[in-house]
């Protein structure tokens, strides 16, 4: 007994019923990709420049906004004494709402670089990556975020394993630079019981700031890594299979077999417009078997005579036999038969060069007719 398997070599794809993805993208790939938000980019980048100049700013701001604080603290206590009294004992609803939006707008001026600054360095740093594109496609809702199917791959998937050892490799190294920082400056953090409550609060700062912008240097190198990942995963991402860049092709250039079956769609009108002109010829000049032009002169509207049609073998046969049933004279002239068929279009008028071959046609034509 004899048992026979049948088989599909695509089964075996890498890459599915397309193959393996081996080509480059076109620019229509990278384009479309670009649309849909769909690029090389780091967040990690981002990240890590907000960080370094959030700290680089509290250095130079730090002083200011202790005193602002202060000072905000102070002047919405020192309000309280002056309410209690107005109002005998009682301080209403309406005060402490004024008091505490009068604190938020204070405290919302205080922090105002910060927001400023995260605002420019993330801008700048997106358009830095990836250049300024506009899109809102990113925004809308996509049903397939939610399918439990999709969101256990994405688990499971390798980009969620690099996710993981990235966010490993983050907590280690600034797990490091947090040990070795502390580490060298344990004596001055030894001292503080000595130190007045503002000098620790100053000492405090100096140590935070100094560690925070330690973590935003070495968190450059984890940015650094992330975004050569991220080109190279989003350029292996973007490749195209030989089939897609075929579908593609076709889809912009259109099937070549369909563009075939318009093109001879087209000259069949335009042979169909051509031969319905044809009755109205004074001449038709042939080769006689191979070419047949089909001339006509309207001085009323042109000053030259014009091929009304024109063909070569069956096509050459057609105009003859279409010449002959209507009673349209048919001279043979090799030399100018195939002068006009090689250089006139349908609907051109006779070059200059052949007016007087053509002139000499239709002298004999008309004195045949008793035209003239």
């Amino acid at each position: 007994m004899e048992l026979i398997l049948r088989y599909d070599l695509q089964f075996f794809a890498k890459d599915g019923p397309g193959g393996e993805k081996t080509e480059e993208p076109t620019s229509k790939k990278l384009s479309d990709a670009r649309n849909e938000g769909q690029v090389a980019k780091s967040k990690e980048v981002t990240s890590a420049f907000e960080m370094l100049f959030a700290f680089i700013l509290l250095y130079f701001w730090v002083e200011h906004m202790g005193i602002n604080f202060v000072g905000n603290i102070y002047d919405i206590y020192s309000q309280i004494p002056i309410y209690v009294k107005m109002y005998d004992g009682y301080v209403q609803e309406q005060t402490f709402r004024s008091l505490f939006v009068q604190s938020m707008t204070r405290v919302l001026g205080i922090m105002a670089p910060f927001l400023i600054v995260g605002f420019i360095v993330a801008l700048v740093t997106n358009i830095l990556q990836v250049k300024w594109k506009v899109t809102t496609k990113p925004l809308r809702p996509k049903f397939s975020k939610i399918n439990p199917v999709s969101g256990f791959k994405r688990i499971f998937s390798p980009n969620s394993l690099v996710e993981l050892l990235k966010s490993l490799l983050k907590l280690s190294l600034i797990g490091y630079v947090v040990y070795s920082f502390l580490k060298k400056n344990m004596p001055p953090i030894y001292e503080f019981y000595s130190l007045s409550l503002n000098q620790g609060i100053v000492q405090v700062g100096v140590l935070v700031i100094n560690l925070g912008i330690r973590i935003s240097l070495f968190y450059m190198i984890i940015a650094a890594l992330d975004f050569a990942y991220q080109k190279i995963k989003f350029k292996k991402d973007m490749k195209m299979t030989k089939q897609e860049v075929k579908d593609e092709y076709k889809n912009q250039e259109g099937d070549p077999q369909i563009k075939g079956k318009q093109r001879q769609r087209m000259q069949e009108a335009s042979r169909r417009r051509m031969m319905q002109k044809l009755p109205e010829a004074d001449v038709v000049i042939t080769n006689p078997t191979h070419y047949a032009v089909a001339i006509k002169y309207e001085p009323e509207l042109y000053d030259a005579p014009y091929v009304v049609a024109k063909g070569a073998d069956y096509l050459a046969q057609k105009i003859k036999d279409t010449a002959k049933e209507h009673h349209i004279e048919i001279v043979e002239n090799k030399p100018l038969a195939r002068m006009l068929y090689a250089n006139v279009d349908v609907g051109n008028v006779v070059p200059p060069e052949l007016y007087q071959a053509v002139a000499e046609v239709l002298a004999f034509v008309y004195h045949l007719q008793g035209r003239v």
